[in-house]
């Protein structure tokens, strides 16, 4: 028979764990996958008649796929069928399913035929300062911060708060693509100065993380067969999920949003 500490001890690993204590599963991260172009916009034609609008949409069903299949995360694609959206309702979308990552995935063309390789694009300074401005012009502000009213704040607040939120998701995204771009480069061509910066719409939510993937150019032969290939958009989706694994691995560490 036990007795003092022992039984003690013996009791309280016995007793039952209420109903009320039973650790919640983790949350799930959402990620949004945006295809870009659709419906009435192709987006860039390629050199044997590919278009942009079916290669970024059968890319971002093989990232949803690969993205459930985890168990991880929860994916969410702005479109998924052929229709097109406008930039800035994929932004509304993004938001509105509560997404803590975007990913906007697209295809390239340039006059030169020899070019080819992926780039990571992020939004660059001088459009996140103008972005900063006119959010803060609109009248009703109560919805551009999550969990921030700004409906009471003066303009001038208001785009303090908002420029402030904008440059830590810069920070963010800027985070995700120095994590995506090694990720790429095991598996495919890359641009020189694979991360580059510019003002893309589709990029200035101001309180999630966002990249825009150009795959490759379907101005360039070698690239769109490849774009064109279930296995090398598989390729391309599995690097994509190995990146967004470290991000949120990171994510903790970093100063909340």
């Amino acid at each position: 028979m036990l007795t003092g500490m022992a039984a003690l001890a013996f009791s309280a690993t016995c007793l039952p764990v209420p109903a009320s204590a039973t650790p919640r599963p983790p949350r799930k991260p959402v990620v949004v996958i945006d295809a870009g172009h659709g419906g009435h916009d192709p987006g860039t034609i390629g050199v044997s008649g590919t278009n942009e609008k079916d290669v970024t949409l059968l890319a971002a069903r093989e990232l949803y796929r690969q993205l459930q299949a985890t168990g991880l995360y929860r994916p969410a694609l702005t479109r998924s069928g052929d229709l097109f959206l406008a930039l800035g309702e994929r932004v509304d979308r993004a938001r509105d399913v509560g997404g803590e990552l975007f990913i906007s995935l697209h295809a390239d063309a340039i006059h030169r035929p020899d070019v080819r390789g992926a780039s990571v694009y992020t939004l660059s300074e001088v459009a996140s300062d103008a972005q900063a401005a006119a959010l803060a012009q609109k009248e009703n502000r109560a919805d551009l911060l999550a969990g921030v009213n700004l409906a009471h704040q003066s303009r001038e607040v208001s785009r303090i708060l908002i420029d402030l939120m904008q440059r830590e998701t810069k920070n963010r995204s800027a985070v995700f693509a120095s994590g995506l771009v090694p990720e790429l480069s095991r598996h495919i061509a890359l641009l020189s100065g694979t991360h580059r910066f510019a003002g893309f719409t589709v990029l200035t939510a101001p309180d999630i993380p966002s990249v825009l993937l150009e795959m490759g150019y379907l101005s360039n032969r070698q690239d769109e067969q490849l774009l064109r290939s279930p296995a090398h958009r598989a390729r391309v989706a599995q690097a994509t999920v190995r990146a967004v694994g470290r991000y949120f691995a990171q994510k903790e560490f970093l100063r909340p949003l």
